[in-house]
């Protein structure tokens, strides 16, 4: 069994045998340019990934501008799907189950961007209740589950921007001046340039919490990721260049942005749970490569925090256990097609 999460801007994949997962793999896709960008990826990926195997696919890359909308998206990836996964195929449709590709375009609605309701179906087969916080690359997941059952109050993109458990913000793609349009600097409140100089990729990996392999895209400026570079960076929101300021000013800085992203997903969540009151012990799930901040963010709600990967401890090998969390959808819809119970 091969789970993917087929992104706009990366490719997931986890092969599960005997219940078991046995690797994960991440890769960068360039989808915005168009669909030949999943061949790209795909050639690119180990060879069990290739492989004759019974395949289940979730999506987010349907909403990519490559595609004329949603449905149109969900279609045309759910036909790639069939012509170049070896095997059997089917595609996760969420509150509709799994689907016969053939089918796809007429379960758009539950299909599209549904990979946040495989995890929280997964998770919900070993807590009752808690909160799932999914931070990744780009967006944050904050749903609800309780009784053994996501209860998210939207499920569109749409709805649940509305409702608080989208939160268009992660650790590596967001832009600073979404999370700002100010900041403290040598006393005084400065305004920021709104232009892509920086992302939260830059201030999470001067804060040293950025983990190893989780920027896989090119950086705004086509430049190098090192701590100078993206302290560079960093400084140009602010108008300045690097040596006008020390590195302890710059990690200061860093440390602003991380804190108003902390806030916003802090925001989120009061709003989640003031909709869905859970119980006082129950906890935090968190996973994605924000992990870190969604730990964070269970300390700020005085909850605890408990790992996806430790949660699923008996079915992830101990060596993959960090791209696991990095891509929970994927391994999610592998391990519950496995045993669907």
């Amino acid at each position: 069994m091969i789970g993917w999460d087929l992104g706009g801007v990366h490719v997931k994949a986890a092969l599960v045998r005997d219940g078991r997962v046995a690797a994960v793999v991440q890769a960068p896709c360039r989808l915005w340019r168009g669909l030949p960008a999943l061949d790209e990826t795909l050639a690119q990926l180990p060879d069990w990934a290739r492989g004759t195997a019974d395949h289940v696919v979730t999506m987010t890359g349907e909403l990519t501008d490559c595609f004329a909308g949603r449905t149109d998206g969900v279609r045309q990836i759910s036909a790639w799907a069939t012509a170049n996964l070896a095997g059997r195929v089917r595609i996760y449709g969420g509150r509709s189950g799994l689907l016969a590709p053939e089918a796809a375009a007429a379960h758009a609605a539950d299909i599209a961007s549904a990979n946040w309701h495989a995890t929280a179906a997964l998770i919900g087969r070993h807590v009752a209740d808690g909160l799932l916080v999914d931070i990744g690359s780009t967006t944050a997941d904050l749903i609800p589950i309780a009784t053994g059952a996501p209860v998210a109050a939207g499920y569109s993109d749409a709805e649940r921007l509305e409702t608080g458990e989208l939160v268009y913000t992660g650790v590596v793609r967001s832009h600073l001046v979404a999370l700002a349009d100010h900041a403290p600097f040598r006393g005084r409140r400065t305004g920021l340039m709104a232009e892509t100089f920086a992302t939260a990729a830059d201030i999470h990996r001067i804060l040293g919490d950025l983990p190893e392999g989780a920027d896989q895209q090119h950086s705004v400026d086509l430049k190098g990721k090192s701590i100078p570079e993206s302290e560079t960076r960093l400084a140009r929101i602010i108008g300045r260049d690097r040596d006008e300021g020390s590195a302890a000013e710059w990690h200061a800085l860093a440390a602003h942005f991380a804190e108003r992203q902390l806030r916003l997903l802090h925001d989120a969540a009061a709003l989640v749970l003031s909709r869905r009151p859970l119980p006082e012990d129950a906890p935090v799930v968190v996973c994605g490569a924000g992990r870190f901040l969604a730990e964070r963010l269970a300390a700020r709600l005085g909850r605890p925090a408990l790992a996806l990967t430790d949660l699923l401890a008996g079915h992830i090998a101990e060596d993959g256990a960090d791209w696991a969390s990095t891509c929970g959808p994927a391994v999610a819809v592998a391990l519950l097609a496995a045993d669907p119970s």
